[in-house]
């Protein structure tokens, strides 16, 4: 093992015998008592040194014998400590491309926060590159969607959509306006590529045909025209259903952008439950609905490109803490902004038990929040 302690975190002394670990109240943590000489040995956790290694500085500046032991101990029980080395073969292959492992340092430092056990986000973001994702949509939301989960590690990102490039696709971190006029799958494809901080994996799981196939993690549905994201098709979504397949919606409809829900087949509730609760409270809707989807729309759908921004990065971030072990809080539920005030609002959708998805029959998890200030170690 070479400790380090985790390189997001600032360190400051609170007092002479404690040190607090972090600024932010979701991070940080406070250590103590804390003497001169111990506060010495935590700048040698830099993960340049091994156990012994430690040692012998601690030794040599006169520090009782088990100190290091005592002090990394004491760190990783705090969440505080990362592992040098820590890893697999993933992590040695992640090892083995410096110049991909440096594009992902910052996501590397995130990830080494929210999993405190020594090389958890090593782990984890190695584990990105063997993940098949789908986005379906290429307009100003989808694919920048797709950017940035290629561009944080996921290894292969399919995005699937038709027709040509438009100049109101265009947008910063999406399809660039040098790609007006090409096909919207060969032109996203090669924004995928573009932004990949590394090589892609060698051998591919997707499906020829562009279905859901083997190996597929998650779909991510973002639709040019936000209304199938708003109120979206149970009809589209059933061979999802079917096969287990995790998906989330995102997209912006008028002046509303929307992330949510994540839908875990069997699990969580789906469109069809969408759709059922809302016919409850509005008998009209579906005639609505009906209407909507066979009238004509126009050539550009309202989509602010400040709020398909935000949306396309909050629906990124949801997408890979669920590709990476946890639940996001758009799981089974939904949630909106609207211009002009932008306040983040979620909605509880609950399983309707008339949907055949199933998930009407289950008792859904609640999401643990975390606490709003550090929190002490045990002393000593």
């Amino acid at each position: 093992m070479h400790p380090m302690v985790k390189p997001a975190l600032r360190r400051a002394w609170r007092d002479r015998q404690s040190v607090q670990f972090g600024v932010t109240p979701a991070q940080a943590v406070v250590l103590g008592p804390v003497d001169p000489a111990t506060g010495c040995l935590l700048g040698l956790l830099d993960g340049t040194r091994g156990m012994e290694l430690l040692r012998e500085e601690a030794q040599a500046m006169h520090l009782p014998e088990g100190q290091v032991e005592k002090l990394v101990a004491r760190l990783s029980k705090a969440g505080l400590i990362d592992d040098a080395t820590a890893g697999g073969a993933a992590v040695d292959a992640l090892r083995s491309r410096p110049g991909t492992l440096d594009r992902l340092r910052p996501d590397l430092a995130s990830l080494s926060l929210l999993h405190p056990e020594p090389g958890g986000g090593t782990v984890r973001l190695a584990a990105r590159r063997a993940i098949r994702v789908q986005v379906r949509g290429a307009g100003r939301v989808g694919a920048t969607v797709a950017a940035l989960l290629s561009a944080s590690g996921v290894g292969l990102v399919e995005v699937l959509d038709g027709g040509s490039v438009t100049p109101w696709d265009v947008a910063p971190g999406g399809l660039p306006a040098e790609t007006i006029g090409e096909r919207r799958d060969s032109a996203v494809r090669q924004l995928v590529r573009r932004v990949a901080p590394g090589p892609p994996p060698r051998a591919s799981t997707a499906a020829p045909d562009g279905g859901v196939g083997p190996g597929l993690s998650l779909i991510v549905v973002a639709p040019r025209d936000g209304f199938d994201a708003y109120v979206p098709d149970p009809v589209l979504s059933s061979e999802w259903i079917t096969s287990g397949t995790p998906h989330l919606y995102t997209g912006v409809l008028e002046g509303t952008g929307v992330v949510g829900p994540l839908v875990l087949p069997g699990g969580t509730a789906c469109s069809g439950c969408l759709a059922l609760r809302r016919a409850e409270r509005d008998p009209g809707w579906p005639r609505m609905v009906a209407q909507w989807r066979s009238g004509r729309r126009g050539s550009a759908p309202a989509c602010d490109l400040g709020l398909a921004t935000a949306v396309a990065g909050l629906a990124a971030a949801h997408a890979l803490t669920f590709l990476d072990g946890e639940l996001p809080a758009s799981t089974g539920s939904r949630w909106e902004a609207s211009l002009p005030l932008l306040d983040w609002r979620s909605a509880r959708i609950t399983p309707h038990p008339d949907c055949p998805c199933g998930a009407g029959g289950h008792t859904e998890g609640e999401r643990a929040s975390g606490a709003g200030a550090p929190h002490d170690t045990m002393a000593g």
